[in-house]
């Protein structure tokens, strides 16, 4: 039996960490395209519903202990970032459902671009001009991205994914500066939020004129839609959630949020090689642009 020396053991045990990290930022990549090929205008609604009250229940039973222990200022905590939640899956859902998978996946990724921004601001601290600069490049990139068939106006699911984008951003820095919920359990959090979030989709659904009822949407769902809702609940919520736990026990939060920037490439991937999207020339020369101008501002942020 070879036994491997500590240096050797070290880098391999950190890619073991990192693969399932990676396999995340897949599935998320991956889940734009599914969202679109099971939603239509008419069931946004019902596929959240049935997307999160899937797994709920899982999560609830396997944190049952800490949720219990929440204090009740922790819980309007959770349940205040879950409506914000409820906004950007509800922005994404309706965004992707107008735009194309791979157009999501990319203008989404301006949220790595806009909180840096927004947290410059809360502070009252100018952005050093290396991110300027690469925030420059990113817009440039989205723009290019969203004509990539001729300069006309953005559709409505590109305004829609970029107000996603938006959303994202104040729940990051609402997660950040609500005090309430800075020492609350990680798994308990999640659970409360995409309960808030599930009772905002319910009663939208209950109201006459916003789409089919989740009952109805279900009904109407053949094999490949199960499959991709199930996409959706299982890998794209459940594993997601429970590797992004396990990785930061094993390995740096800046590995793992590097992995998981990757999503917007995966989101391209999937859009273009599975989807059948085509962006055009400007299209791809945008993608880039945004992929470049990300990846520049993530590390402009870590350097001092």
């Amino acid at each position: 039996m070879t036994v491997l020396s500590p240096a050797v053991e070290a880098p391999r045990r950190a890619w073991l960490a990192d693969l399932p990290v990676l396999a995340v930022a897949v599935v998320w990549g991956g889940s734009y395209l599914a969202a679109k090929g099971i939603t239509t205008t008419h069931t946004v609604i019902a596929v959240l519903v049935l997307r999160f009250a899937l797994v709920l229940p899982v999560l609830a039973v396997a944190g049952w202990a800490r949720l219990r222990a929440l204090r009740p200022a922790q819980l309007r905590g959770a349940a205040g970032l879950g409506l914000v939640l409820g906004v950007i899956f509800l922005l994404e859902t309706y965004g992707v459902v107008h735009t194309s998978a791979t157009n999501a996946g990319l203008i989404i990724s301006l949220t790595m671009i806009f909180t840096p921004l927004a947290e410059a601001a809360v502070r009252k601290q100018a952005p050093s001009p290396g991110f300027l600069g690469a925030a420059a490049v990113s817009v440039a990139g989205v723009v290019a991205l969203t004509q990539g068939a001729g300069f006309t106006a953005p559709s409505p699911g590109d305004v829609l994914i970029l107000g996603a984008a938006l959303a994202r951003t104040l729940h990051v820095l609402l997660m950040a500066r609500t005090e309430a919920v800075q020492d609350a359990d990680a798994l308990s959090l999640t659970t409360v939020q995409l309960g808030a979030a599930v009772l905002v989709f319910a009663l939208l659904a209950a109201v006459p004129g916003t789409g089919d009822s989740p009952w109805a949407a279900a009904a109407g769902f053949g094999a490949a839609q199960w499959a991709g809702l199930a996409f959706l609940s299982v890998f794209c919520t459940l594993f997601a959630f429970f590797v992004q736990m396990w990785a930061v026990r094993r390995t740096s939060p800046s590995r793992v949020s590097l992995l998981l920037g990757t999503e917007p490439l995966w989101a391209a991937v999937a859009g273009i090689a599975v989807g059948g999207e085509e962006p055009g020339l400007l299209g791809y020369a945008g993608a880039l642009l945004v992929l470049v101008g990300t990846a520049w501002g993530r590390r402009a942020v870590r350097t001092p």
